[in-house]
């Protein structure tokens, strides 16, 4: 070859090598939602966000804590999450090695019958038509990444890859905040209950003093009834508050990956929160929420599987070489038996039906789609802390009217029952409105504790929190 000839192709791969570059572009990430104002009239001009704390210092009982461990070793779906993290490294190594070439052996024996009429030999030549072919060899293939294909596809490997451990954590963060949850409403049910079987025990001394009131013909038999109809209120609540015991615990073993069971668990007075809920920056959703980073993968692969479309507009540059033995005879196989061959093309589409185009169109398309997934998982999240910020607050404003109200009524029941008994000034009536709303405003205060418990769980999920 001349070396006017190399100069040639030399000039023609940096053409091709400087075309690549237009056609393939390098990801950036694209314009988002402002997220000044996600967490709705809540400005913060400090990054310290509780969703850096590890889920062990938000959650003080211990109880709670081994449950969340179990569940993280146990939970069935965080696994099939790590099977999916596996798949997807398989793949990204798989996209590495498409940058060498291939390797095959090929190893055979052919033989071969042809036929004295087909081969058209004049009379009186003898040929030996049944031949042993004996062949071993080696072949190759390369092909030459000139337009970022191969790069594209690795890229988009690796944003796959990333966007499954993305994945993965976002299970966890949710599974933690199921975890706790469930815990919590444990307790409060257990709460309801003791409260329940306690107001059950006063409600049943209650009829027996009313049938003694009865009987000093203080109360008429009226009473007597309403009475006997408050107890079996309070009676009929019970069952309830077992069933929803039994299957909040039957719901977190499932949690934990095992069958159902009893739950080994503290008590609601004592459940600890942390004393600054600090929320941080908004845009600091985009590094901490699993399931927001998840997004902006999915859209890096996008955004590199149209990259790919791009290039099968363009010719591919295939190398393939193999070389090895072939010989008639086995035992001087190795004898004048040498072959190899050498072949470099391009392949340039001309046609097939669009399908180039209709490739670079679906991916286009799916990745508008994925950039609009992304700037929803941004709303979505902003919605998730604001919901959750403004549920604490709500419960933390019902805490000093609820325990007034309590009071209130605790005082109620006692002056009515004692003007029952000592004074004509009041009927069973009053007793009886005065202990229902208190025991609904008990059972409300139990509702309210649980609120601002699960807001802090649900606040430290939505500001991605969990998994660090």
């Amino acid at each position: 070859m001349t070396h006017s000839s190399n100069k040639y192709i030399v000039l023609v791969l940096t053409a091709a090598l400087l075309s690549a570059c237009s056609i393939t572009k390098k990801y950036e990430r694209p314009e988002t939602i402002s997220t000044d104002k996600l967490y709705r009239d809540q400005a913060s001009a400090d990054s310290t966000t509780i969703a850096n704390m590890p889920w062990q210092s938000v959650f003080k009982d211990e109880k709670l804590k081994a449950l969340i461990q179990k569940g993280l070793d146990q939970n069935l779906n965080l696994k099939n999450a790590i099977e999916n993290i596996v798949q997807a490294n398989a793949s990204l190594v798989q996209s590495k090695l498409a940058y060498y070439p291939s390797l095959n052996l090929d190893a055979n024996v052919t033989r071969t019958k042809q036929s004295k009429a087909g081969l058209n030999f004049p009379a009186g030549i003898n040929i030996n038509t049944l031949t042993t072919t004996y062949k071993l060899g080696l072949s190759t293939s390369w092909e030459a990444d000139i337009w970022g294909k191969l790069s594209s596809s690795k890229r988009a490997a690796l944003a796959t890859y990333l966007g499954t451990d993305a994945a993965k954590q976002a299970i966890q963060t949710q599974l933690i905040a199921d975890i706790a949850n469930n815990y919590f409403l444990l307790l409060a049910y257990d709460k309801q209950l003791v409260i329940t079987e306690e107001t059950l025990e006063s409600r049943i001394k209650n009829v027996q003093t009313i049938k003694d009131l009865k009987e000093g013909a203080i109360v008429t038999g009226a009473a007597v009834v309403q009475s006997e109809a408050n107890q079996h209120a309070a009676e009929v609540l019970i069952p309830d508050l077992k069933r929803n015991i039994r299957e909040i615990e039957n719901a977190i073993h499932i949690l934990l990956g095992e069958a159902p069971g009893p739950i080994d668990r503290g008590v609601l007075g004592t459940q600890v929160i942390p004393a600054d809920l600090a929320i941080g920056l908004p845009s600091q959703l985009l590094q901490n929420r699993p399931d927001v980073r998840q997004a902006e993968f999915n859209l890096r692969t996008a955004f590199e599987m149209t990259n790919m479309a791009k290039t099968y507009f363009y010719p591919s540059l295939t190398l393939t070489a193999s070389g090895g033995f072939s010989n008639l005879q086995l035992t001087d196989f190795f004898t004048n038996s040498v072959f190899y061959s050498l072949i470099g093309g391009l392949t340039q589409p001309l046609f097939n039906h669009g399908l180039n185009k209709m490739r670079l169109t679906t991916a286009q398309s799916q990745q508008v789609q994925a950039y609009n997934n992304f700037q929803q998982s941004l709303l979505v999240a902003g919605q998730e802390v604001s919901n959750a910020l403004y549920a604490y607050q709500m419960a933390a404003d019902k805490e000093d009217s609820r325990e007034k109200q309590i009071a209130a009524l605790e005082k109620a029941v006692d002056y009515t029952q004692q003007l029952l008994e000592y004074s004509s000034a009041t009927n069973y009536t009053d007793v009886l409105t005065s202990q229902q709303n208190l025991l609904a405003a008990q059972l409300s205060g139990v509702n309210d504790n649980l609120q601002k418990l699960q807001a802090v769980v649900d606040l430290y999920r939505a500001l991605g929190g969990g998994w660090k």
